[in-house]
């Protein structure tokens, strides 16, 4: 079945936006019946005010350990070789700031847990990218219920029968028909694995595509919530930056100098509209 994906660009939304009332405005004229809308679980959480300010937090021993040792050696010696990230990547791990990183793993710590504070990029759902300052971005608390509310108001509001999807760009790694996410999905058949998942898929290079959090609307088997999830990551792009250091560099400032004024001059596409022929 081919599928054609249009991303939708928006207003870059900030915490407290009605995205309720920005998803309808932006996709009304677009929409038939059978289509499948993704949403990207980012712009989900900042206007849900799913923040947390990374500079107020306090590293402990463990946070400082992870950042010095683990990161900058294990994973800028070792691990990140194994799994076959890109030289840049591997640059900034061997590099990974002091400061900012300790924060950074602090704060890991207390919302993912110790696991998921190993992995070296978007542990357990908080990002970083595309946000200001120091602030980070924790998981949707309920992305089910999420697109479920998201597929009813459109059928009440638009009339239109949809099938919603909550995409997150961390990846789910497949082979042979088995799929290891490295984060929490409610899509079954897609095992959640979480810093194993990750090293597993990397290290043995599995096919790697952006993970549906949840689908409503229609059931769906977890090869075609996958497929679906990453045309829809594809559609959508990387806005400021695939990381926090691109997101800096392409501005030129410091990791945590980027500001909200500056990520508004980029093009922001939260939402892609999927439609099977």
């Amino acid at each position: 079945m081919k599928i054609v994906s249009r991303a939708i660009r928006t207003k870059y939304w900030r915490p407290g936006d009605d995205y309720r009332k920005i998803l309808l405005n932006a996709i009304s004229a677009e929409l038939e019946n059978g289509d499948i809308v993704a949403v990207s679980e980012k712009a989900l959480s900042v206007a849900q005010g799913r923040l947390v300010d990374e500079s107020k937090a306090r590293p402990g021993v463990l946070a400082r350990v992870l950042t010095t040792f683990w990161m900058r050696m294990v994973w800028g010696h070792f691990l990140g070789r194994l799994c076959h990230l890109k030289k840049v990547n591997i640059e900034r791990l061997t590099s990974y700031p002091l400061s900012e990183g300790a924060r950074h793993k602090q704060a890991c710590l207390q919302h993912a847990g110790f696991l998921q504070a190993l992995r070296p990029f978007s542990e357990g759902g908080i990002d970083t990218t595309n946000l200001p300052y120091s602030l980070a971005s924790l998981p949707i608390e309920s992305p089910r219920h999420l697109a479920e509310e998201i597929r009813r108001i459109i059928a009440n509001e638009l009339g239109k029968a949809v099938a919603v999807v909550i995409v997150d760009s961390d990846k789910t790694y497949s082979c042979c028909g088995v799929h290891f996410s490295s984060r929490a999905t409610n899509i079954p058949g897609i095992v959640e694995l979480g810093f194993f998942g990750y090293l597993i898929g990397r290290a043995l290079r599995w096919k790697a595509r952006s993970t549906p959090l949840a689908w409503a609307g229609s059931r769906v088997s977890p090869g075609h919530a996958l497929r679906v999830a990453g045309l829809a990551n594809k559609a959508r792009g990387y806005g400021a930056g695939r990381t926090a250091w691109e997101m800096a560099a392409r501005f030129g400032v410091g990791l945590t100098e980027v500001d909200w004024t500056m990520l508004e001059q980029v093009e922001h596409k939260p939402i892609v509209v999927l439609r099977p022929t």
